[in-house]
Order: structure tokens, then C-alpha cells, then sequence
């Protein structure tokens, strides 16, 4: 079934990176920011869709997808990312590090 799934879809990458911070911030203030300051692209793509769900999704044109999610109890950015090459994941976890050291 995997296999199916896999020829009809395509592959699919999937990494996860907790990114300490090097002080504590408010849940609803990065969550604010995150999604206020949303980027355009992210690796030469175009953001489709910004979602705050669970912290804040940014959802590519093409399908992959990004999210970052501060923690509410240690300085601590979860970043999650998902897309169709390895190289696109490591595009949005880049971005997802940036944002973790950005905040000073």
C-alpha cells in the first residue's frame, strides 16, 4: 500500500528540529509575530497559505509545508517541516532557524 501511495503521490521528506532560544517568549507574541511577518517564499517558493492552528503553518504553493510552534513552558522553538525533496525541508528548516535567531 505504501508503495502504491508512493507512485501515486510521490515521496514525501519529513523532519522535526527544537530550536532553544536564548530567552523565554510569550506563546501569543511569537505566534503573533510569526504569522503578521509571514514571508513571501521560502527556498524560491512561494507561500500559499499562513494557518495558526497549532503555532503557525506556512503552507507552500507547491504543497510543503512548515510550522513553528513555540513552546509555552521553555525557550524553545518546535519547527516541523514536510516536503516533497529533502532539500525543500532543509529550505524551511533554514527559515526556521533564522527566526530562532532573530530573537534577541
Amino acid at each position: 500500500m505504501v508503495n502504491d501511495l508512493l507512485n501515486d503521490v510521490g515521496p514525501a521528506f519529513y523532519e522535526r528540529r527544537d530550536l532553544r532560544l536564548k530567552h523565554p517568549v510569550a506563546k501569543k507574541e511569537m505566534t503573533n509575530r510569526l504569522k503578521n511577518e509571514a514571508p513571501a517564499e521560502i527556498g524560491g517558493v512561494a507561500v500559499g497559505e499562513v494557518q495558526t492552528v497549532d503555532g503557525v503553518k506556512y503552507v507552500m504553493a507547491e504543497g510543503s509545508w512548515l510550522l513553528i510552534r513555540p513552546s509555552g513552558t521553555e525557550p524553545v522553538l518546535r519547527v516541523y517541516a514536510e516536503g516533497r525533496t529533502s532539500e525543500m525541508v532543509e529550505a524551511l528548516l533554514c527559515y526556521g532557524e533564522e527566526i530562532a535567531s532573530s530573537i534577541t
